[in-house]
């Protein structure tokens, strides 16, 4: 077949890889031919399409985490942006269990959407307050709200979101019961 006729057939991007580069490939070896040259015919030669290929893949930045995170306490939250009544209440939260805001680190839902929990581990976090929907693998982790679960040295506690619990008096004294027990306060 022709380098015409193959091209039909060869639909594909073909790529070469570092090794193939060191031979020239656009050349190809010319065949032993018992005819003349004046009756050889030259057709013209296909055009390759040459991608470089990475050495390496190349990793997502690291989450960024809003605030100190000294303690590693990792608040994740479903609300994109925290309303200030809310953003107190969390702030009076932490201050109760004995911690100040640079404890914690906070994560929203829409920031931690797509990673993965091996990217989250990598924050080292201690304990995990989740609050409310994330799009987020930490949801596999075996445990239901307002329960404490320990995993891999770290302490999980998923409750409702946030802005819920701040509006419902009895979700907050189910909060306050929990988080009394995860930092070991007997008020």
């Amino acid at each position: 077949m022709s380098s015409q006729e193959l091209q039909f057939i060869i639909t594909e991007d073909l790529f070469l890889f570092k090794e193939d580069l060191k031979t020239d490939v656009s050349q190809p070896e010319k065949p032993v031919d018992t005819e003349p040259q004046s009756n050889l015919v030259q057709e013209p030669k296909p055009e390759l399409k040459v991608s470089p290929v990475p050495d390496h893949e190349e990793k997502p930045a690291p989450i960024q985490v809003r605030g100190a995170f000294e303690k590693g306490i990792l608040v994740l939250h479903e609300e994109v942006e925290l309303p200030e009544p809310v953003m107190e209440m969390l702030v009076k939260m932490i201050g109760a269990v004995g911690h100040s805001m640079k404890s914690v680190g906070m994560l929203s839902s829409e920031q931690v959407e797509g990673r993965s929990l091996e990217e989250l581990y990598e924050l080292n976090p201690h304990i995990i307050l989740k609050f409310g929907r994330i799009k987020h693998p930490v949801n596999a982790i075996p445990t239901t709200e307002y329960h404490i679960h320990n995993e891999a040295g770290v302490e999980y506690l998923f409750a409702d979101a946030l802005s819920s619990i701040a509006e419902d008096k009895i979700l907050k004294g189910k909060l306050w019961n929990t988080l009394k027990i995860l930092f070991n306060i007997s008020k």
